[in-house]
Formats: C-alpha cells, structure tokens, sequence
C-alpha cells in the first residue's frame, strides 16, 4: 500500500507542465532540505531554525543577492507524525526584488515498527511579493513614461507540494513549487497609464536523492543529487559528495550542470551546459549550532565577468528530551 501511495504522488507530479524561468537556488541546501521540498518539515525533529545569504557572481552588475530565514520541527512527541515550518525570503536581481512568506505541514508516515523508516507528505502556502524599482533603471530618454518613479509592486499567492522517504542511510523526495503559477498570469504593473510587465517565478519540479556511506568510525561519506526542471528552460543536474569528520565537520563539493533529457524548442541547440563548481563546508561549533561555508566558481563563459558566489548559513537545533530517538538515529540529511 504505501508503494503504491508513493507511485500516485510521484505520478500526480509527473503530470505537471511548466514554462518559465529558474528558480533561486542554494547550494547549501543539502544541510537543509525546506528550501526545496515542503514535505522535509521535522525532519530533524527538534526544532530548527536556518538563516542563509548568498551574493552571486559578485561584481556583476545587478547580480542576485538572496537571504532566508527558516524554521521547522515537530507539534508533538507521541507519534511524531506532524511536521511544521515557516519561511520568509527576500531576493534581489537588479531593478527586481521578491519577498515572500510560507508556511508549510508534513505528515510523516511511519513504515516499520522500529521507526527507521518515514513518507512525508508536505503541503506549503504563501504570498509573495514582486517589486520594481524604476529608480534602478537606466533609460535613454530623461523622464521616460513607460518606466515607474520609484518603486512599485504587487502581491500573489502561492503554494507547494511534495513528498519524501528516508532511512537512517537513504533519502529521496519530488516536489513541485510555485504551483499558483500554473494559473496566474505574469505579474503586471500599472503606473501612470503605463503597463509594465516583470518576470516571475514559474512552477518548478524538483527531484532529489542521496545515500550515507559508513568509511570508518570517525569517516562518512554523503553523496547525493538534484534535478531541478520547469520543462522549458535548461535542466539543471547537481552532483554532490560531502565526507562528515568526527561528527563535526562536513566538508565536500557540488559540481552544477545543464542536462539535455528531451527536447525543448525554445532553447539553441548549441547552449552552453556548464555552469559551475561549489567547493562547501559545515562546522558543528556546538552540538546545536552549525555554520556552513560554500563559494562557487563559475565553469561557462560568464566567468571572466565576476567573481564567483559566496553563501553563508547559521542554523541553530532547539534540542530536547521530548525526541530520544534523534541520539539514537542521527540526521544526517
């Protein structure tokens, strides 16, 4: 029953068609999984609060600037069956700025006796909104109509849906995020008689999988992968590896990659596929407190115009003797 549960979600996703732009991506999002599926929420089942910033390819002008902060546990002890979280993120590319709010619900679905094994099934809704800033733009004619005095913006719902299954060794999980996009229209803006149009955020499929490899008493090694698609524009593969030392430092890499699965109409046939390398790290300062670390270099032809991304993430665990569990099964995805 519950691998035909499985097959139905993951086929309900498959459904899906997308046409848009890509996503905001982190490349630490293999610490913390919310920021791509909804189901993740409790995973790690004390209370856990992120808080990341990411400036990409510094120097470049307009380039996108992102912060985020986030929280996630569990409402009780018993079954620890309900996961909930929230997150609130601000991101910047050029004239353009988006800031969002989500709130999100897992149901986590025990499949052994011993609890080893969990299907989480995650809903999230939200309201973002979009902004322009004429003030940012650069025009050709002094005091042009068409282009706003300031700033201007609109707000839109929004919603996400996933799932995910885990063992103590093994993880893998599908969601769908930006689903209102499916019906909404670009956003517009109106300002002086004028309309003026904005790109948004459309509707993206995310895959991800990943497996823990015992080397040694003080040596794992986690590698794992995402394929991020919204069925028009490039698909994008990240291929990581990440060795844990004395269950105190995580350190590794990520190597990100255009894809060709199937044909896309709207994209060259000579489009370039690389995109960049990450070079990673997380510190256990504190049994409850972690700070990461990735830069990443960019590998195609934009890489003679920046200089490469920085992020940075805090995260702190509300640990608590309600979840025992948690010491006797660490997580580690």
């Amino acid at each position: 029953m519950t691998k035909r549960l499985l097959l139905f979600v993951l086929g309900c996703l498959g459904l899906l068609t997308a046409a848009g732009q890509q996503n905001v991506q982190f490349s630490q999002y293999i610490f913390n999984g919310l920021s791509v599926n909804p189901a993740y929420a409790g995973y790690k089942q004390d209370w856990y609060l992120n808080a990341i910033y990411r400036h990409q390819w510094v120097n470049f002008p307009g380039a996108p600037q992102t912060a985020g902060v986030s929280i996630d546990g569990l409402t009780n002890a018993k079954d620890e069956r309900v996961g909930v979280g929230a997150q609130v993120m601000y991101d910047k590319l050029g004239p353009q700025e988006n800031l969002s709010a989500y709130g999100f619900y897992s149901y986590r679905i025990p499949l052994d006796p011993d609890d080893t094994r969990r299907l989480c099934i995650g809903l999230g809704g939200g309201i973002t909104q979009y902004s322009v800033d004429g003030n940012a733009l650069k025009f050709v004619d002094d005091l042009d109509q068409a282009i706003p005095q300031g700033k201007t913006s609109k707000i839109v719902p929004d919603a996400r849906f996933g799932v995910y299954y885990y063992t103590p060794k093994f993880y893998i999980g599908a969601s769908v995020m930006d689903l209102f996009s499916l019906y909404t229209s670009k956003v517009n803006y109106y300002w002086g008689g004028y309309n003026y149009s904005t790109l948004r955020k459309t509707q993206h499929l995310y895959l991800t999988a990943g497996y823990l490899l015992n080397l040694s008493e003080n040596l794992k090694l986690k590698p794992s992968l995402m394929v991020k698609e919204d069925f028009k524009g490039p698909t994008n593969l990240d291929i990581n590896a990440f060795l844990l030392i004395a269950e105190k430092l995580w350190i590794g890499g990520s190597y990100r990659t255009g894809v060709k699965l199937w044909s896309k109409p709207a994209l060259a046939n000579d489009l370039e596929q690389l995109d960049a390398a990450s070079a990673l790290v997380e510190f256990y300062a504190t049994p409850q407190l972690r700070i990461g670390y990735s830069y990443d270099i960019t590998i195609n032809k934009m890489a003679s115009y920046q200089q490469g991304s920085h992020e940075i993430s805090v995260g702190f665990l509300f640990n608590s003797k309600k979840y025992q569990s948690r010491t006797m099964s660490p997580r580690y995805f």
